[in-house]
């Protein structure tokens, strides 16, 4: 199932609101949702945001068995710094909801048949036939 970037950083966001050390979340925030984000399918106003914040996650080499620059950049973290970067993809997730929101438009599709020119509603269109209400 491909997923939108919209619901790529709902997904992260949502794990940096989980229980868990900080440090683990934005962890699993980047591994499970961010790293697939491919820099070209975000608005043009966030891809340097976007550059920075995974050049900040990928400073460190990997120096335990099993771990990747990402783990190892968040585990030398201090806390202020893993604060930043968790609030720093809130940020995008907002900037990203607000570039993609667009006045809502809709059809405006008429309840009844017949409208008068003046956009009013005939007054027989207004009454409820007796069949009906015996229906009912």
């Amino acid at each position: 199932m491909n997923r939108t970037t919209w619901e790529i950083f709902q997904g992260a966001t949502l794990s940096l609101t989980r229980s868990g050390t900080l440090k683990d979340r934005l962890n699993d925030a980047y591994h499970n949702h961010l790293a697939c984000i491919d820099e070209k399918d975000l608005p043009k106003e966030l891809r340097e945001d976007f550059r920075t914040f995974s050049h900040r996650l990928m400073r460190e080499p990997p120096l335990l068995r099993g771990e990747d620059s990402v783990r190892a950049t968040i585990r030398k973290m201090s806390n202020g710094e893993a604060e930043d970067a968790a609030s720093a993809v809130v940020r995008m997730f907002s900037a990203l909801q607000r570039s993609s929101s667009r006045p809502a438009t809709a059809t405006v599709v008429p309840l009844y048949g017949q409208v008068s020119a003046g956009g009013s509603i005939p007054a027989e269109l207004h009454e409820v036939p007796e069949a009906r209400l015996a229906e009912a």
